[in-house]
């Protein structure tokens, strides 16, 4: 049997037993990594229309059967099984996929293995060329991708540093700064294993580049830990976020950190975008959570499909994440929690307080909602239409700070804040797969549930937020038996950003009426 291996993680290339096939059109290159990739059969037409998206139907039929006689040509005749409807690759073939190989590494949670099979990004550098439908697809593709392979980096800089392998951490943080420059966090994982393995000389070299590129593009300086890493007896004590951990649930690993001691924990779910250890990365942000975490143990997390938890095949909705929620409240060994609910956080922590008021002291909703979309009986969101552009939008914008104007509008001329929020969402999830957990959030609903809702309850939500409207909170508030509503200043969404002072004095107050 016959051994075809396709390359797509770099620029695509198609071998026969180890022998480079000299495939004659781009196109025809561009039609085996598609059929690679689905894994299975394709309506010809289809394909037909993805690769020649101007031509008639009769015309593209035709260059499709010629394309495909050409390859069978150059390949051989029991390549490519067809017939009046599909095209596939034949199943009497042997075929490897290296994305393939790249994703089944990750989900078996062999992230070294996965570092190997990731060579480059998606298709890189390559289009057949007026295609556009192919090429938006090879953009998601891409997208999925590369998220996973920083994922798997990021647990393979950990695990080393944790094993004291700090040249084997070294070079995989090394990766992760060529996929994310501008990142400090993944700077100063660079330049610490480097530190410790004995090479100030290239740790020095990689410090002064990365102040280089902060300074040409970005207009910021080093944040003072960065610049910390080199002082004599510092390179290695300055405070780091607290260690990642991972517990699996359900077959999802999820990723969760706890910093800080007290009475009762405090468990923070973010909105739809989060990434537990980038989080820390903002100064405001950190001092956010810092400050919580002086009323109690920190919990955080990254919900399924999100950040440095797994990425999942389905959208994960809010019963899903309720679950994920109590997953690891049990591998943080919680006995009391207050929840807090950060805007699409709310609907999965309202599902866990009624179904397990007994593990919870106290629920806070901070900018959050009760449905996903408008209705007429909801006039508080978005309507479907408008939330799909707005979806469609941001997917387009990804990669960029999209919708920080929105998020955080004291912060959207800020660069600094522009380039953690870019990184973040890099980091955190793409296109393709945040695009799935927004619909899911789209489709949300729990306004039945608000009602059954009997641990104490504060509802937090600033007068001119951009992203949640106002009535949605003052909603939530009314439907919830005997819910404290504290109506704040300010127009940023996000409770780190703008004025931060009163939020943390309602909570603070909150907590302590649960504790005192």
């Amino acid at each position: 049997m016959a051994l075809f291996s396709v390359r797509t993680l770099g620029f695509p290339e198609i071998r026969q037993d180890d022998r480079l096939c000299q495939l004659p059109l781009r196109k025809g290159l561009a039609l085996l990594v598609y059929l690679a990739e689905a894994n299975g059969p394709v309506a010809r037409d289809a394909v037909a229309a993805m690769l020649w998206p101007d031509g008639g139907e009769e015309v593209v039929r035709a260059r499709l059967r010629r394309l495909l006689h050409r390859l069978q040509h150059t390949l051989g005749d029991d390549v490519l099984a067809t017939d009046r409807s599909t095209v596939r690759w034949s199943a009497a073939i042997g075929l490897q996929v290296d994305s393939q190989l790249f994703e089944q590494a990750c989900d078996s949670g062999d992230f070294e293995r996965a570092c190997r099979h990731y060579s480059g990004d998606f298709l890189d550098g390559f289009s057949p060329g007026d295609c556009p439908q192919f090429d938006e697809w090879a953009f998601f593709r891409r997208e999925a991708l590369r998220s996973r392979a920083i994922q798997a980096l990021e647990r393979v800089v950990h695990d080393r540093n944790a094993a004291g392998d700090y040249a084997a951490a070294a070079a995989h943080a090394g990766r992760l700064v060529e996929l994310d420059p501008f990142s400090e966090v993944y700077g100063r994982h660079l330049i610490r294993n480097l530190m410790l393995a004995g090479d100030q000389a290239t740790a020095q070299r990689h410090l002064a580049a990365l102040t280089q590129r902060l300074r040409d593009e970005l207009d910021v300086a080093p944040e003072s830990e960065t610049l910390a890493l080199l002082d004599a007896g510092a390179a290695l004590p300055f405070e780091d976020p607290p260690s990642t951990r991972y517990v699996s649930g359900n077959g999802v690993h999820l990723a969760y950190q706890t910093y800080g001691a007290g009475r009762i924990d405090v468990l923070v779910l973010p909105g739809f975008v989060s990434h537990v250890e980038r989080l820390w990365e903002e100064p405001r942000c950190r001092a956010f959570l810092s400050s919580l975490a002086g009323m109690g143990r920190l919990i955080l997390l990254d919900r399924r499909g999100v950040g440095l938890s797994d990425r999942v095949g389905f959208n994960p909705g809010v019963d899903a994440t309720a679950q994920d929620i109590g997953t690891v409240l049990d591998a943080a060994g919680s006995r009391r929690v207050v929840l807090f609910g950060a805007s699409e956080g709310g609907p999965a922590c309202i599902r866990f307080a009624v179904d397990h008021p007994a593990r919870v002291a106290g629920l806070i909703l901070f900018a959050s909602l009760a449905k996903g979309t408008a209705t007429s009986d909801y006039p508080h969101a978005l309507h479907t239409g408008q939330y799909d552009m707005w979806l469609q939008q941001l997917v387009a914008a990804w990669g960029g700070p999209t919708g920080i104007e929105t998020f955080a509008p004291s912060l959207s001329v800020d660069p600094q804040a522009r380039a953690w929020w870019a990184g973040l969402l890099r980091a955190a999830s793409s296109p393709g797969a945040i695009k799935g957990v927004l619909e899911a959030l789209r489709d949300m609903d729990v306004r039945h549930l608000l009602g059954r809702i009997s641990v104490p309850t504060l509802v937090l939500h600033r007068h001119d937020d951009r992203a949640v409207r106002i009535g949605a909170g003052r909603h939530l508030a009314s439907h919830i038996a005997q819910a404290r509503f504290v109506e704040l200043d300010g127009a940023d969404h996000w409770a780190f950003a703008g004025d931060q002072q009163p939020v943390l004095d309602n909570i603070r107050q909150f907590v302590g009426s649960l504790t005192g």
